[in-house]
Parts: C-alpha cells; sequence; structure tokens
C-alpha cells in the first residue's frame, strides 16, 4: 500500500470501508471467502514510535511479516529460515480471523486502487533476493507451477503474498488470501479500472506471468473482492 490520497488510492478506500461502513464491508468479505455470515476479527495496527512521526503521514505501521504470529511456539525461527525479515518484508493492508473456535482461519488481506499497483520488484539486497528465490522455487515446485517468469520482478508483491499462504498452510494455519480490488478510484494520472471487468486483463496478466491461471494447490485460498468506491454494492 502507497502513500495514503485524499479520497483516492487503496489505502484511502479501505480505511473508508472498514471505518464507515464496516457492515457492508464484512459481509462482503464473508461473502467473498464463500463464509458468508460468519464473523470477523481485525487486528489493529501498531502506533509507530513517537521519533519515527516527523515526516510521516500517518502515525501507525502496518503489520509486517507474520509478526502477529510470533507468540506460536517456533513459528518465528521458521519463517525466518524460508524468508528474510528485514528490508522488504510485507506490509499487510489488513490482518484479521475469520470465523470462531476450532473452524476460525486467518485472513490477509492486500487492496489496489488502480492497475500500476499490480507491479512491483522486489527491493532487498542481494543476500535476501537470494534467500527469497529459493522460498519462491519451493512455492512453484510445491504448487506444480510451471513459470518462466522471475517473481522477485513484475508482480513480486503479489507473489510474496502467495507465498506467505504457502509457507502458512504449511504450517498448519489455515489462511484466507483476500485481494480487493476497488472500481471507480480517481487515482492521478493512473489507469483506475471501474468496474470487474476492466480489472480483468491487469489480473489475467498476472496469472500468466506468475504460472497461476490454472488451478493449483492453493486456488480455493485465494479470493477477489471487486468494490466500488463512491456507491453500495449491489
Amino acid at each position: 500500500m502507497a502513500k495514503i490520497g485524499y479520497g483516492y488510492g487503496s489505502e484511502c478506500h479501505l480505511l473508508r470501508w472498514m471505518g464507515r461502513h464496516r457492515r457492508i464491508f464484512d459481509e462482503k468479505v464473508s461473502g467473498a471467502l464463500g463464509r458468508p455470515g460468519e464473523p470477523i476479527e481485525w487486528l489493529d495496527f501498531k502506533f509507530a514510535p513517537d521519533l519515527e512521526w516527523p515526516g510521516k503521514g500517518w502515525p501507525d505501521a502496518e503489520l509486517k511479516g507474520l509478526e502477529f504470529l510470533y507468540d506460536r511456539g517456533e513459528l518465528k525461527a521458521r519463517w525466518e529460515s524460508f524468508w528474510p525479515t528485514g528490508r522488504g518484508i510485507h506490509n499487510w493492508d489488513s490482518v484479521g480471523w475469520i470465523g470462531a473456535g476450532p473452524d476460525r482461519e486467518l485472513l490477509l488481506v492486500e487492496a489496489k486502487a488502480h492497475t500500476a499497483e499490480m507491479e512491483s520488484a522486489c527491493g532487498a539486497g542481494p543476500v535476501s533476493i537470494q534467500k527469497i528465490k529459493e522460498a519462491f522455487e519451493r512455492v512453484k515446485k510445491g504448487l506444480d507451477v510451471n513459470s518462466g517468469g522471475d517473481w522477485t520482478k513484475g508482480y513480486y508483491q503479489a507473489a510474496n503474498r502467495i507465498a506467505t499462504l504457502y509457507f502458512l498452510e504449511q504450517e498448519g494455519i489455515r489462511t484466507q488470501l483476500l485481494f480487493v480490488y476497488f472500481c471507480g478510484d480517481r487515482f492521478p494520472r493512473k489507469e483506475c479500472p471501474v468496474s470487474e471487468q476492466e480489472w480483468k486483463p491487469a489480473i489475467e496478466a498476472q496469472q500468466r506471468y506468475l504460472g497461476l491461471e490454472s488451478q493449483h494447490g492453493l486456488s480455493g485460498r485465494i479470493h477477489r473482492l471487486f468494490l466500488p468506491v463512491s456507491s453500495s454494492p449491489s
């Protein structure tokens, strides 16, 4: 998620939907996950330390990596063995739990408001990039994905979210990954689709690059939700 815009951008719209239209938002999210009506508990983000406030747009810090699961035994060590946790670690747009009791599952959210947000490259150093590439190869092999694309480039953000989902499933932590696409944004000088149909070419291009256009082992765990920015969805 990039710097928040005033009235535009994925962060702005996600905050609006979660803060001002929470009931409808949760209904749409649970429906998109195939668990209509189930309760969702969203995790709070952190306040950034006071010394980091000058020059920042917001005094808040997004949840990073899997820090919200570090109370689970040896998971932290296994995660750090799988993925570098320094520069380039994941910043989640939202994190929560859906369901209750033994049926509760982790929910990871990534939001987009214009097509350029889908494209990214890994900015980590050489040692970290090598570790990330090894993780990606493990994921591709585990999902039987034939992709000639370098996952550290092109659509790196989507790739690292899928790698995280793979890791969590391997750890026995049932997880849902939700991509939220906002329709009708007015981000300056960006291509902002106004409908699910207009989002489709960019999403299909991403899937082809990653080799995920066909069904794979995580298909049932990855979901999409299309939300308008200025009117209630039907």
